[in-house]
């Protein structure tokens, strides 16, 4: 009896979830004419064919093909399986080197027909590309919307394409113009709406590239002529990336924009528009201006990209200078303001607190030991709680097989019908992967894992060069020195209370570097608290 594998999809929201069912139904129906056994279905709900990479289903029906768990894939089309040529020619490649054949609900699928199929599935991905462009150029051209959200604005219900004006939140688009047009930054005005309460057009809050947008792209509140009454489409055009099959945006130049009159879409006036925009091509070219200027190279930190504030999260960021003195501050308070914490901590003093402080710890590899020496106990304790444990597991596998077994021999022997016996078959699949992932872990707790001193060593001598680096540790020459430290850091959280001179650091890292056991690559170790003329506090064990 021939093992088969079925694959089902469809690619849109706007079609019935019912699509599945129908699909694996029909397959079932033409699997029984033809003497194969269903052994498993695949299936990708919501998601294009165009790209074999972003479909789990596939990916799971590639996985099982490895495994030769089945002897043919049957899917409904070949527009199912794949709608691009290089999906199709590199996984076919693969599965006649694993002797797997490909049907469909009309018959076998060939190498020559099976490459046709796949050059008309791309085909018609690439017309349906054109002649939905086609079709939104006509609904410009009859003064309808053709896509994309507007804060604003809402949809007409029952009218595609039509918007009407929500007066709220257009008090809220006024606002922004004029207190943009007054001299307020976006960050400012960002700051003030987050402070009133106003739900931002998506997210959780306002940001000063919300209001100020992008100049090249054209996108951007305080760029969106849709206030004045034009509908402006075809800004930018969309590309697929062929590695990742994700769509991009790229921005178009404007002469390929297109333009349609929409007066009563009308928030603003053209005085006030006039205004905003010369303000905004003002501060594009002294922006433009300060960037065409000649500045010294600046050299990347050791820290760069790891602080994170300590009340929010927020990456830190710098906050300019003040007599020569670098500071740093949470870039949420910067951009949102929805971080109650402003304050600028010196960059040298977080620096120095944590590269100073990680020495001091490293110096003493004994506490390292005793974290490891912690989570070996904790997995031998794992281990023989999972003794007993593990000889049930393994019974109930082998009576899982069996009864599959039996089940497929009904089929293929018997003549029963695949269907009435499909729920038994994933249920004591699913149960047979559980228990694999089971005796998995129960396998993985009986390892530990040690300390490797020469790891340790090493580090040591790198932290002990930066010495000499501090209080300004920048990378300049030592690129490979400070790599290694930042090899042991995930994250350095500053906690930096407003109003006080308090200032602690908790550093937050990997152990991986210094242990040689595999088993513990994947995971982090815990966190340091460093207070500032302190030292470690408390003495803990890892980084």
């Amino acid at each position: 009896m021939i093992r088969a594998a079925i694959y089902a999809r469809y690619s849109s929201d706007r079609q019935k979830d019912r699509s599945i069912e129908d699909q694996i139904a029909l397959l079932r129906e033409m699997c029984a004419r033809e003497g194969m056994a269903v052994i498993s279905t695949f299936e990708d709900r919501q998601i294009s064919g165009g790209g074999a990479i972003n479909r789990p289903g596939f990916q799971s029906l590639m996985r099982a093909a490895e495994a030769q768990s089945f002897d043919v894939i049957v899917a409904e089309d070949m527009d199912r399986l794949f709608r691009n040529q290089a999906d199709y020619h590199t996984s076919r490649e693969r599965l006649d080197f694993l002797g797997i054949q490909i049907h469909t609900a009309s018959g076998k699928v060939g190498k020559l027909d099976g490459s046709l199929r796949a050059l008309m599935g791309e085909m018609f991905i690439e017309n349906l590309v054109v002649h939905t462009r086609r079709g939104m150029e006509g609904v410009l051209r009859d003064g309808r919307h053709a896509g994309g959200r507007a804060y604003g604005y809402r949809a007409v219900t029952g009218k595609p394409g039509e918007l009407e004006i929500v007066e709220a939140e257009a008090e809220v688009v006024r606002r922004i113009f004029a207190e943009y047009v007054g001299g307020k930054s976006p960050r400012d005005i960002a700051h003030d709406l987050n402070k009133a309460g106003i739900a931002p057009p998506r997210g959780e809050s306002w940001n000063a590239s919300t209001i100020n947008g992008n100049l090249q792209r054209g996108h951007g509140l305080l760029l969106n002529e849709i206030y004045v009454g034009k509908i402006v489409w075809n800004k930018v055009r969309m590309l697929k990336n062929p590695t990742t099959k994700k769509r991009i945006s790229r921005p178009n130049p404007p002469d390929q924009w297109r333009v349609a009159e929409a007066p009563h879409l009308r928030i603003i006036g053209d005085d006030l528009w006039r205004m905003a925009q010369a303000r905004k091509r003002e501060t594009s070219r002294a922006e433009a201006g300060a960037a065409a200027k000649p500045r010294p190279h600046k050299q990347r930190r050791i820290l760069a990209g790891l602080l994170r504030c300590g009340s929010c999260g927020g990456s830190m960021v710098s906050a300019g200078d003040r007599y020569g003195t670098y500071r740093i501050q949470c870039s949420t308070f910067r951009e949102s303001g929805k971080c109650s914490n402003g304050r600028r901590v010196k960059r040298d003093d977080v620096e120095h607190l944590a590269l100073s402080g990680m020495q001091r710890e490293l110096a003493k590899p004994a506490y390292l030991v005793e974290y490891v020496k912690a989570y070996n106990d904790e997995r031998r304790k794992l281990a023989r709680d999972g003794v007993n444990q593990r000889g049930k597991l393994e019974r109930r596998k082998g009576e899982i097989a069996r009864e599959l077994n039996r089940a497929i021999d009904a089929i293929v022997k018997a003549g029963v019908d695949p269907a009435t016996l499909a729920g038994t078959i994933k249920r004591l699949e699913a149960e047979r992967d559980e228990i694999e992932g089971k005796l998995a872990a129960i396998k993985e707790s009986d390892k530990v894992i040690a300390l490797h001193p020469a790891a340790i060593d090493r580090y040591r001598r790198d932290l002990e060069k930066l010495a000499g680096l501090l209080p300004r540790p920048d990378l300049g020459d030592c690129d490979e020195l400070g790599e290694s430290v930042r090899r042991l850091i995930s994250a350095v959280i500053v906690h930096a209370p407003p109003n006080s001179e308090k200032l602690e650091v908790e550093i937050r890292g990997r152990l991986e570097e210094l242990l040689e056991a595999p088993t513990f690559m994947r995971r982090s170790g815990g966190g340091s608290l460093l207070v500032a003329g302190e030292g470690l506090e408390p003495p803990t064990p890892g980084l």
